[in-house]
């Protein structure tokens, strides 16, 4: 018998777990307090790549080629290939993919574009900047992911709605099945917001981005697929919206200095396009490497007294929640997110950042309730599970390259933390 879960081989983990046997609860060494444990360690990724890295960069600055040309047109095929879609088109970032896929679509002033509130700023910042409104909604308090009832509710105050964009936030799909059936009642368009999921899978095996009119994605360097700077791309299995995707990063321009339409400048530089080429080669092997620590994390805070994210931090047990694992499809893992009290949180942050482990908050402010967004009218409580889980997460390292005592150091002193302030 086979035992695999998410794609992680349990029976490695078994073993892997008896190495790591000395670092028990409680046992914590000098040496171990010696540990140091960033949220994201990229030298680490970057030293295992440098002897391909390297020449490939060289051979862009002896080429002088820096926009546009073959390193640009092999990603874009190789991007589309791993993300099953049709096309992909590149472009200068993760922001201007959504922006520019919103555009594609005819997105404008007047229009409604739903959104989940809990999410990074581009998402809803986007929608605005080409003068539609965001119409937030409350997420799914298991998977962070938004939630298909709340959606379903906005459409009761919203009778403009042209757009609905699921985030699969922190690498694990959203409701794809639930979002593109209201999208085909309504006849909306759907954007997938893939910044944080690039090779993340559905239930039923779809790569994201894959499914809806168009897919998303960021090259930030923190994410799984990180360039040496800023990108992005869309992806699309639509002809019509690729030549649009195309024409808009340009300027609107085709022919050269032609312009059919008002678009912006938004290309992804060869440099980039170059780097992102060989680290697609190894990004199954870095998410696979993702799946194993989360796997692992699950395991020891389970054998520890935690539930996973489906229990209330308030439910009993522990005060300590960690990411549900997937039944079916492929989470990989962009962020492991751990959940506990809101009265502790920055207190098991602080603990930590002593213990030099690193630690991030996304997001400690729902977009419903930011400053710049007074205007839309939203008020406090609106969005119950955003608004907690807000208040009570916190993302911990799980980049491939950490070693076991860091894990270790990281599981233990979290375990630690929380039962001493708790």
């Amino acid at each position: 018998m086979e035992h695999r879960v998410a794609g992680v081989d349990l029976a490695a983990l078994g073993a892997d777990r008896k190495r790591a046997a000395p670092y028990h609860l409680g046992m914590t060494t000098a040496t171990a307090r010696e540990v140091t444990v960033p949220l994201l360690d990229l030298k680490a990724q970057y030293a295992t790549i440098r002897a391909e890295i390297e020449p490939a960069v060289l051979a862009v600055m002896e080429s002088q080629y820096f926009i546009g040309g073959p390193k640009i047109d092999d990603l874009e095929k190789e991007v589309a290939a791993y993300c099953h879609a049709k096309h992909a088109i590149g472009c200068a970032n993760g922001s201007d993919a959504i922006l520019l896929a919103l555009q594609a679509l005819d997105v404008g002033p007047g229009d409604e574009v739903i959104l989940p509130t809990f999410t990074f700023f581009a998402t809803a910042g986007s929608v605005h900047r080409l003068g539609a409104r965001p119409v937030f909604v409350d997420i799914d308090p298991t998977t962070y992911n938004i939630c298909p009832k709340s959606t379903e509710e906005a459409f009761g105050c919203c009778k403009k709605v042209k757009c609905l964009m699921p985030v699969h936030l922190f690498g694990q799909a959203a409701d794809l099945d639930s979002i593109m059936a209201i999208a085909k009642a309504r006849n909306l368009t759907v954007v997938e917001d893939c910044a944080q999921a690039i090779g993340t899978e559905d239930v039923h095996g779809r790569r994201v981005g894959s499914v809806g009119d168009i897919g998303t994605y960021s090259f930030f360097p923190s994410k799984n697929l990180g360039g040496f700077g800023d990108g992005g791309i869309m992806s699309t299995n639509s002809d019509v919206h690729a030549a649009r995707m195309k024409r808009l990063r340009n300027h609107g321009m085709e022919p050269k200095y032609f312009h059919q339409e008002i678009g912006m400048n938004s290309r992804l530089d060869a440099l980039q396009a170059a780097v992102l080429s060989i680290k697609l080669r190894h990004l199954d092997s870095w998410s696979n490497a993702r799946q194993r620590n989360a796997a692992w994390y699950d395991e020891f805070f389970t054998a520890h007294g935690a539930a996973d994210s489906s229990v209330p931090v308030d439910a009993g047990g522990l005060p300590l929640r960690f990411p549900k694992a997937p039944t079916a499809g492929r989470h990989i893992y962009n962020q492991y997110v751990i959940r506990v009290p809101a009265r502790i949180r920055d207190a098991v942050r602080d603990e930590l950042t002593k213990r030099k482990i690193g630690t991030e908050i996304y997001y400690p402010l729902c977009l419903h309730m930011q400053e710049c967004f007074k205007f839309l009218g939203y008020q406090k409580g609106v969005f119950p599970h955003s608004e907690r889980a807000a208040l009570e997460t916190i993302a911990m390292p799980i980049y491939g390259e950490l070693t076991e005592a860091q894990r270790h150091w990281v599981a233990e002193s979290v375990v630690e933390t929380v039962k001493k302030l708790a």
